[in-house]
Order: structure tokens, then sequence, then C-alpha cells
């Protein structure tokens, strides 16, 4: 039976995050599987999307980037800056203002609105899929007859809690407080039809800092293009290059423990870390006497990020927390060995003789597993060969997009018998 999905998604581009890559993919997958998809999405709007049935953008002015960057010019809404005074504007101005984010709770009314003008219009639904924003407009959508299920590859408690390690003060970690809009995500999620998880480590933290029931969850895995990243025999391993994919900007990739790890590995040694250009990687690298072995990419296309995975002799993955860990698997499905943290979901994505997980914070500990692979070709090259199956047969698109389809039918057939 095809479907007519609409996804909602309150930031829609891959480069920023997870939730942009899930959006694009499953989508994607979904529209090849038969199904009608619509989609209606905040900025960063995604790559195009010509699978999609309708691509509608919801704009915001980002109030909350252009506070953290200090510009007050960027406040003036141009050409017309009176519009600052439509309630949603002025709202997302003044929460920006006293520190909240307020993206959330001002996209999930902007896709109400959106979703509102299409049922009026003759358009109709059979689902909405929200892509981890929980705000109460959502709701709204339940009420006017439509079920909504909502992907949350970690709750937001997750990030609250790993900043307030990072704070160096009462003020800091007041503002880290009020922050993240953790009690309307929760509020939202004990009402949806469903909430899809990516991992039963982050399942168990729903459950436990949200309060969503057991039997409202369905755990599917996060997907991943394995057509793309896949094993490339002409590309060759450069066999004391490692790769780390994350930002020292957000605590929980543990960068600073990599760096730590980098100076305690032989000299010969060197470490590419995908990360902006002005990593604070950098800084770190060099107090520890290591940064001429340190190497920050600064954005890189999807193609030479795959070329990367292939090219490395171990890609690390030290986090302090994954809700899934979708670097791991992306260089696993390319057979490269991993060495990870026992973060969050990490051992279970690791599950396989083709990783190698550590305890989480212990720079001793990576340093050891890691020189271990790089002394032993022929154990690193069967740690290759073994992940690439079980990446694939867990985590295709094919696989998790026909899980959540048949997640949509039984939220229609629950909704069609109550």
């Amino acid at each position: 039976m095809s479907l007519r999905v609409a996804f909602v998604a309150y930031r829609g581009n891959m480069q920023c995050g997870g939730q942009g890559i899930y959006l694009w993919f499953l989508a994607r997958e979904l529209a090849r599987m038969g199904h009608r998809v619509d989609v209606f999405v905040g900025p960063p709007y995604p790559d195009p999307m010509p699978f999609a049935g309708r691509v509608e953008e919801l704009p915001n002015e980002q109030f909350w980037a252009k506070w953290f960057m200090r510009d007050p010019a960027a406040f003036v809404m141009r050409p017309d800056p009176l519009r600052i005074f439509s309630p949603l504007h002025f709202y997302e101005l003044a929460a920006s203002r006293l520190g909240f984010l307020p993206e959330p709770f001002a996209f999930s009314l902007r896709a109400f609105s959106a979703l509102a003008r299409r049922l009026r219009a003759g358009d109709r639904y059979d689902v909405v899929h929200d892509v981890q924003c929980l705000g109460y407009g959502l709701l709204g959508l339940q009420a006017l007859g439509l079920p909504v299920v909502t992907t949350v590859h970690h709750p937001l408690s997750a990030d609250r809690r790993l900043s307030f390690l990072r704070d160096e003060n009462l003020v800091e970690a007041i503002g880290t407080q009020q922050f993240y809009p953790i009690g309307m995500q929760a509020f939202v999620a004990r009402r949806l039809a469903r909430v899809i998880t990516s991992s039963d480590a982050s399942g168990e933290l729903i459950r436990q800092d949200f309060g969503v029931r057991p039997e409202q969850m369905t755990m599917l895995g996060n997907g991943l293009d394995t057509d793309l990243f896949s094993p490339d025999p002409t590309v060759a391993r450069e066999d004391h290059q490692l790769l780390c994919v994350g930002r020292a900007s957000d605590p929980t990739k543990g960068i600073r423990v990599l760096i730590a790890m980098l100076a305690r590995l032989p000299e010969h040694v060197r470490l590419t870390l995908v990360d902006r250009e002005q990593s604070e990687a950098r800084k770190w690298a060099e107090e520890a006497g290591c940064g001429h072995r340190l190497h920050v990419t600064g954005r890189v296309e999807t193609e030479e990020l795959v070329r990367l995975y292939r090219s490395a002799a171990v890609c690390v993955v030290p986090s302090r927390y994954e809700g899934f860990g979708l670097p791991a698997a992306e260089a696993m499905a390319c057979s490269t060995p991993v060495v990870a943290t026992a973060a969050g979901a990490l051992p279970e994505v690791l599950a396989t003789a083709g990783a190698t997980c550590v305890p989480v914070g212990d720079a001793d500990a990576l340093a050891k597993a890691v020189v271990s692979l790089l002394d032993d070709p022929e154990r690193r090259r069967r740690f290759g060969a073994e992940a690439r199956p079980r990446i694939v047969d867990a985590y295709a698109w094919p696989r998790v997009a026909a899980r959540t389809a048949d997640v949509y039918r039984e939220v229609c057939e629950a909704r069609g018998a109550a």
C-alpha cells in the first residue's frame, strides 16, 4: 500500500548534522518504494530533493545563531525591519537574547500552519514524520487527525549533561540549564503516536529522561548509503594515517581526548580531523606538542569524505556519548577498522570483530588500541573485511526505510481502530 508522508524537519541540510542526512536519505528511499513524500523544512535547507512531491521551505531568521556570533547588525530584518514585531519573529529574537533555543518551538508552529494550509487546499496525508523537533505545534497536527511519529536519535538531555561538564562557572551552568527545550520535547514525545529511535541505548535514555512508555517506542537503527560508503581496492591505505570525523566545539565528540591520544602515539602517526577550519583542536594539539601531526580538513564534500575513510588505516571515534555513531558505521561500511569508546550506542553499532571499544575518556586506552592495529596490518585487513557485511545487513537504507514504512502502517491502523 502506497502511503502519503509529510516530513517536518527544523533543519534540513546534511552539513548541519545527522538529522539532515536522515531526512534526505529516508525521504529518497521511501519515494523509491513508491510512497508519496512531501517535506516541510527549516534552514539550513536540504540539497535538492527531486524525488519529493513537494519541498516547502519554512524560513526563520536564525536569531539564536546570530546572537552567539555577537553581530547586532544581523538582527535587523531587511528589507522591512518592522517585521521583527510579528509574533514568531519577536519571540525568536527575545528568546535568543535571553539564552533560550527558540528554533524547535517556532518551527513546529510554522509547520502546523503550512500543513493546515495544505489540508485546506485538499492535500491528504496518512502520517506526519517529525525529525527531532518535538515542538508543541506537532500536537496541533495530531488534533487535526494526523498521526505523528518522531525520530529522536538521542534526547537533548544527553547534550545538556555534557555541556554541564564543560561549564566553568555558575553563569555558564545556568545558561546550559535554560538553553535546551527539554521540558517541551519530553511533553510532546509522550503524546505522539510513536517515537522511533536508532539504538537501544538512545531508547533507554528517552524512556528515562522523557518518560516515554516502552510500548510507544520502536528501535529501527539509523540508515546508511552503503553503495556510497563502500571500499575501493584502487585506493591505497595509508599505514600510519588516522581519521576522526567530529566537531571539537561539541563536547559529546571527545576531541580533547583524541588530541591527548595523538600526543601518546609514535611520531610517525598522523591524524586527519574532519572539522571546521577554525577548530579548537589546533590549539589543543599545539599545547600537547603534536600540532604538526594534526591536519584539520575544514568542510569536505561527501566524495572526499568517502576517500578519507577508504585511505585511513584506522578511524577513531572518541565520543563521550552517541545516540548512534554515524562516522563509525560509515568507516566500517568502507571496510576501515574502528577504535571507539564504549559510549552510548557505539557498542551496539560496533558489535562485530571489525571494531574495538575502550573506556570513555581514556586517552591511554585509545592510544594502546590504535597502536595494536597499526602494528598488525593483517588484523586491520581482517577487521575491515568483517565489518562491512554487518553494517550492510543492519543499516542499509532500503532495510531501514522498509522498517519505517511498517511503523507508519501500524500507526495508521491503530488510528483507524481507535
